[in-house]
């Protein structure tokens, strides 16, 4: 293959992922604009905040709580090669706020809920319901999406900060009862060493996750193919999106809070 071929194919590989972030970004800009606009659907937004926020509690409670745990006992084995095992309560703390709690909690909610969303309105648009609430003259952005966003965007940081609790609870739990720490002198340690500018970042990663997950399913829901094949790809690709762009947002919030 000679270079200008090569140099063509790349062109078109370029092209093809600029043009499928344009379509998401315009997708987004719609969706958050009818977000802000009536006609308001407040029954369609409270079943998304129950099945978004309420529902994913087990799940999320259950991924901090071990994972939690399991950070004390890393933290403390790799402590004790330098003799700094006093330090697991400070890092469980900072490593559930700054990042394990937010991105988890995003992840989970991209395999949870950015998949449901996704089936939901792709099998809506195989079976003709979209076609039916464009025929009753109510806009599919406004009582679809708009709601739905809407939910991830205010349930999931309340997602974050519990998951952050029961994360930090599960590393006092395994440092208390198994590596024999002081319990009052471990919650002191923790609530000493955490920055209001912490917690914050770790809401706003809520926030941000949760519009992306929310999103990637209402745009791979909207735009998939006809048949169960399409549903199914549409499924597929909306949590793989989500996912890789839920990383992406955490790297860069993080250097935007902490780089300084």
């Amino acid at each position: 293959m000679n270079p200008i071929s090569m140099l063509g194919q790349l062109g078109r590989a370029v092209l093809t992922v600029m043009a499928a972030f344009g379509r998401v970004a315009i997708f987004a800009l719609d969706a958050l604009s009818h977000m802000l606009r009536p006609p308001f659907y407040p029954r369609e937004f409270g079943v998304a905040l129950l099945n978004i926020g309420w529902l994913s509690l087990p799940v999320v409670g259950l991924t901090a709580i071990f994972t939690g745990g399991a950070l004390a006992l890393q933290i403390y084995a790799g402590g004790a090669r330098f003799n700094a095992e006093a330090v697991v309560p400070q890092i469980v703390a900072i490593g559930m706020v700054r990042e394990l709690g937010p991105v988890l909690v995003g992840l989970m909610i991209a395999a949870r809920v950015t998949s449901s969303i996704a089936a939901e309105i792709a099998t809506m648009k195989v079976t003709e319901q979209i076609d039916a609430l464009v025929t009753l003259s109510t806009h599919p952005m406004k009582y679809l999406v708009a709601p739905r966003v809407l939910a991830a965007l205010l349930t999931v940081p309340a997602l974050v900060a519990v998951g952050d609790i029961i994360g930090i609870a599960g590393g006092y739990t395994v440092a208390v009862q198994n590596l024999g720490f002081n319990s009052a002198a471990y919650l002191r340690n923790t609530v000493d060493f955490l920055e209001m500018r912490d917690i914050v970042s770790s809401l706003v990663k809520g926030a941000a996750f949760g519009t992306i997950a929310a999103i990637m399913g209402c745009y791979y829901g909207m735009n998939s193919g006809r048949g169960a094949q399409g549903v199914g790809r549409a499924t597929k690709g909306s949590v793989e999106a989500a996912a890789v762009l839920i990383l992406a947002a955490n790297f860069v919030l993080t250097g935007v809070f902490f780089s300084l």
